[in-house]
């Protein structure tokens, strides 16, 4: 049905309200909870539940619904028309080689960073990171390289509204504290973190920036945590990230 007011179709909002209920804590829901999570009715949620099985895009089991492989390609369409991975996906190849790390660059999607375009060079994660993952904002070089690119009470409202429960012994939790290490990477021009995210895992992250000076996302490189000192990694990759950056401004429009 369309809303007339705003010649928007509500139906087609309630169900993409239903499929963002679904992420890796959540990856099976009851009615009763897609219900409670999107603040629809019963049998709102019931239908749109349905639909997205009907469609292909949700598997049921009789109690439990499960989004199926379908709905990737609802963000794989979406990352692919996107200028911005096209653009930065040789400098990253490059960069990987050069420096012989991994590295990423991700725009921030509200409490969450999402992952555009990768350059493996080993695996130093126990997950596996590609186009369209997504971590939290609050606890990745990335995201809080993005997050100093924002107003202070809007990085704020997002630090606050995110799930800080700890992965490592090393994440931060206090968001005052957090907020410190956003506004540094604001100052400094970079983040990094350490092992926040993963037991012995490091990354160092710079914004994005488009021919006007703004930023659009984040560029990264992560390596296993085997010195002594986090400086190290500044020291040793700072320079080739800001090359880097320097070079996809000049043809980022």
């Amino acid at each position: 049905m369309t809303n007339k007011s705003s010649s928007t179709i509500s139906s087609l909002a309630k169900g993409l309200r239903v499929i963002e209920c679904f992420d890796a804590q959540r990856p099976k829901l009851s009615i009763s909870e897609v219900a409670a999570l999107t603040g629809l009715d019963r049998a709102t949620s019931r239908r749109c539940l349905l639909t997205l099985h009907a469609e292909g895009y949700a598997a049921y089991d009789g109690k439990y619904f499960a989004l199926t492989h379908r709905c990737l390609r609802l963000g794989t369409g979406a990352i692919g028309a996107l200028q911005l991975p096209q653009v930065v996906q040789p400098w990253l190849d490059q960069l990987t080689e050069q420096i012989g790390q991994s590295c990423s660059v991700a725009i921030l999607d509200e409490i969450e960073i999402v992952y555009l375009a990768r350059a493996s060079q080993r695996r130093v994660m126990s997950i596996g990171l590609m186009p369209g993952s997504r971590l939290p904002a609050h606890s990745t070089s990335m995201g809080r390289v993005l997050l100093g690119a924002m107003p202070e009470a809007e990085a704020r409202r997002i630090i606050e509204a995110s799930d800080l429960s700890p992965r490592t012994r090393f994440s931060l939790t206090d968001p005052d504290e957090i907020m410190m290490h956003v506004q540094a990477a604001r100052t400094r021009g970079y983040a990094v973190v350490d092992q926040e995210v993963e037991i012995s895992l490091r990354s160092l992250a710079v914004p994005v920036l488009n021919s006007k000076g703004a930023v659009v996302a984040a560029l990264n490189t992560g390596m296993a945590a085997t010195q002594p000192d986090p400086a190290e990694l500044v020291e040793s990759y700072l320079p080739a990230l800001l090359k880097v950056q320097a070079g996809i401004a000049r043809v980022l429009g």
